[in-house]
């Protein structure tokens, strides 16, 4: 995460600066499949995908967006054979041990959402001193979704009202989602999902309501910055009702 700049003023002008996304959520699919098109091993595909989160946070701090949600680990990648697991826990590991100072001198705040408690104790350890080296940063949030799933978010959320509550009181929308792990993040603007998958994949079901989506044939190790810059490009030509006319 370097201080170089990876856009041309002539790019940067030519987006709207009060219609940048403020929140964009993204499903960086296909480092599997990248790896097997290289006849290599998942692993190899994993750490090319790590290298694109550096440069799209990069990205998205240069432009202006405040908040970059990355879909790393879901609460079905459980079912992988258990090798493939240990490969991405000592990966997420490794990123954040190598990205902290960085983080720290770009000015990236790291946030997670996701029930942490299954995941290894060394990982949760590391990401609670990535956490507290970087909660005064205020360029971007990055935010890492592990052992997230949308379906067991809104659960424990339900499960937090009813322990602080009991079962007296009307439960609305705007409760519920001061319950989420979102709570501080605001919902999405835009979705990036890529590899061609038409798929939400259990992903931020309730804070995805509105969001455009943008899904690419690009496999996630290929995505460049200036793929990146697309999407947002093409949420720009976008008219979003939110549910008006």
């Amino acid at each position: 995460m370097s201080v170089s700049k990876l856009f041309t003023q002539e790019q940067l002008a030519a987006l709207d600066p009060a219609r940048i996304p403020r929140h964009i959520a993204i499903m960086p699919d296909g480092n599997r499949r990248w790896a097997q098109q290289q006849s290599d091993l998942p692993v190899k595909g994993y750490r090319a995908g790590a290298d694109v989160i550096v440069e799209i946070v990069k990205a998205s701090k240069e432009i202006g967006v405040k908040v970059l949600t990355f879909y790393l680990f879901s609460t079905e990648n459980w079912s992988r054979p258990q090798e493939e697991i240990d490969v991405l826990m000592c990966l997420f590991e490794e990123f954040l041990t190598s990205q902290c100072e960085i983080m720290v001198s770009e000015n990236i705040r790291l946030k997670t959402i996701g029930d942490l408690s299954r995941l290894p104790g060394g990982l949760i350890a590391i990401i609670e001193h990535v956490r507290h080296a970087t909660e005064h940063c205020s360029g971007v949030e990055m935010v890492m979704a592990l052992n997230y799933g949308a379906r067991d978010e809104i659960c424990r959320a339900v499960q937090r009202i009813v322990d602080d509550r009991g079962h007296s009181g009307k439960i609305t929308e705007s409760l519920l989602s001061r319950y989420l792990d979102t709570a501080s993040l605001g919902d999405p603007d835009l979705l990036i999902r890529t590899s061609g998958e038409m798929r939400i994949s259990n992903f931020l079901l309730w804070q995805l309501s509105y969001a455009e989506l943008y899904v690419t044939n690009v496999l996630w190790p290929d995505f460049t910055p200036w793929k990146f810059l697309e999407a947002v490009t093409d949420f720009q030509k976008r008219k979003r009702r939110l549910g008006g006319t």
